[in-house]
Parts: structure tokens; C-alpha cells; sequence
């Protein structure tokens, strides 16, 4: 099985990466007597926070007729808040593939530009952003990119989670909310994620060595806080084949005392 030409999504993410942990190391963290998690619903925490709008718009190729390449934004933006809104359209454009080197546009409308210029009739493009938790302090972005290349036998996706701190104004990166020496720690927690997981993949089930072998656990540091614990989503064909889209580990705060500073840990 060729899947390589289709994984370029990870490329980006790289990247993107790279930018998160700039602007992780621009200012100090929370205190630590102050929790950032309050003890709350999702329904009810996800009322609070910064405030969204949304931008949605959908285009085809200027001047195409028949089959053309289209190109899809669902994302969202903070008012009054321009580098979080900088940082998300940098993001969404990154987390583009186009090959090995470095993007050779920076912004969605550079990378439109770029798309009309080269795609083939049928190429596709979706850029989603939204909110997948805020409370008053913390505000946790989903990014999501969706491509089809013409002549594929499908799409391929990638995503990644922004954990935005609204009091610094800055991106929380896995070492700004560990505590010191609890990277392997870390890791365990999200092992036994991934256990709990293989539980539930009834191919993983039905044959275990094989599907090991196949689809290894990864560590990955895509996390985003939500009221139950830190979630960490893989790409499609990570830790599991494209049926199985992009799974999602969850790993509840009670497995997590110890490991995260006490400001990320609920009230």
C-alpha cells in the first residue's frame, strides 16, 4: 500500500508546530494556585470565553468552467483578538500539503492564489476551524484540513488543536502545562488512552499482533484541553487505517494529578 503522496498534511503540521513554539516562549505561564479548569459541563463552559464569529465561503476556480477546483473556508474569528486570528489563518494555510520543502504562501489568501495556479480540475480543498472548548481563561481552537487530489482514491485530512491562553495571550505548548520531568509520565497516560481505545476497534480486536504491528502506538503532543481531560487527535493513518478517520484519546484529569501543573488541573 502507497500512501506517502497523501501524508504531506503532516508536513505542515511541522511547521505549524514550529510557530506554536515561538509563540509558546513569548510570556510566562498561569500562577499556579489559580486553576484555569473550572469544575463545569461542557454546555456550560462552553458559553464562556472569547467571543466568535463566523467566516464561511466557498469557491471555484475564477473563469473554470466544467470541472473546476474548489476551495472551502468554515473557519471562525476573535474579534479584537489579531494575533490568535493571525495565528489561525497562518494554520489553515500550512497545514496544506503541497510537497516536501516549506509552503510557498503563508496566509489562506496566499495559499488560494497558489491553488488556482496549480490545482487540477477536480482538486479540493476545506480549511474548518472552531471552538472545541472555552471557559474564561483558556480557549482550545480545532483546525481541520481536507484535500482531494484529483484522481485519488479519496480525501486525506489533518488536524490540530491551538490551546490559546486568553489572560497571556499566547499558545500553551505540551511544556508550558506539564510538570517539570513528566514528559514520560505524559506518555504513559496516553499509552493507556490508546489501550482503552484498541478496546473499543473491533479490528484491533479481532487481531491484535497484526493491527499492532501495523498501526504502532505514536506519542503525539496535538492536545487540547476539554471538561473531561486532555484529548490528543492523530491524522488518518497514524495509529489507525483511513476507515477508522482521526481517533481521539482521551485522557481524564483523574489520571492526570501529578503530571499537569495545578492550573490546568480542575477546580
Amino acid at each position: 500500500m502507497s500512501i506517502s503522496p497523501f501524508l504531506f498534511p503532516r508536513v505542515r503540521r511541522a511547521a505549524l508546530l514550529s510557530t506554536v513554539v515561538f509563540l509558546s516562549a513569548c510570556a510566562s505561564g498561569p500562577k499556579d494556585n489559580i486553576s484555569l479548569i473550572p469544575a463545569e459541563t461542557a454546555q456550560q463552559s462552553g458559553k464562556e470565553g472569547l467571543f466568535t464569529q463566523e467566516v464561511k465561503w466557498e469557491r471555484r476556480k475564477p473563469g473554470c468552467t466544467g470541472d473546476c477546483p474548489t476551495l472551502k473556508l468554515d473557519s471562525i474569528v476573535f474579534p479584537g483578538q489579531t494575533r490568535l486570528n493571525e495565528l489561525i489563518d497562518h494554520a489553515l494555510a500550512t497545514m496544506t500539503g503541497v510537497d516536501s520543502s516549506a509552503p510557498p504562501y503563508a496566509t489562506v489568501q496566499q495559499y488560494q492564489d497558489y491553488f488556482w495556479k496549480t490545482a487540477a480540475p477536480r482538486d479540493s480543498t476545506l480549511l474548518a476551524a472552531k471552538t472545541r472548548y472555552r471557559n474564561r481563561h483558556l480557549t482550545v481552537v480545532e483546525l481541520n484540513t481536507w484535500q482531494y487530489y484529483t484522481g485519488a482514491a479519496h480525501g486525506i485530512s489533518a488536524t490540530q488543536f491551538l490551546n490559546w491562553d486568553n489572560d497571556a495571550g499566547r499558545v500553551l505548548g505540551l511544556a508550558d502545562i506539564l510538570e517539570p520531568g513528566k514528559g514520560d509520565d505524559y506518555v504513559a497516560a496516553l499509552r493507556a488512552a490508546h489501550q482503552r481505545w484498541l478496546a473499543t476497534n473491533p479490528d484491533a480486536q479481532n487481531d491484535p499482533d497484526t493491527y499492532h504491528r501495523i498501526w504502532p502506538f505514536q506519542v503525539s503532543s496535538n492536545f487540547g484541553f476539554t471538561d473531561q481531560g486532555l484529548v490528543v487527535k492523530y491524522d488518518s493513518y497514524l495509529i489507525a487505517p483511513y476507515s477508522s478517520g482521526q481517533p481521539e484519546l482521551l485522557m481524564p484529569y483523574s489520571e492526570l494529578r501529578g503530571i499537569l501543573k495545578p492550573a490546568y488541573m480542575p477546580a
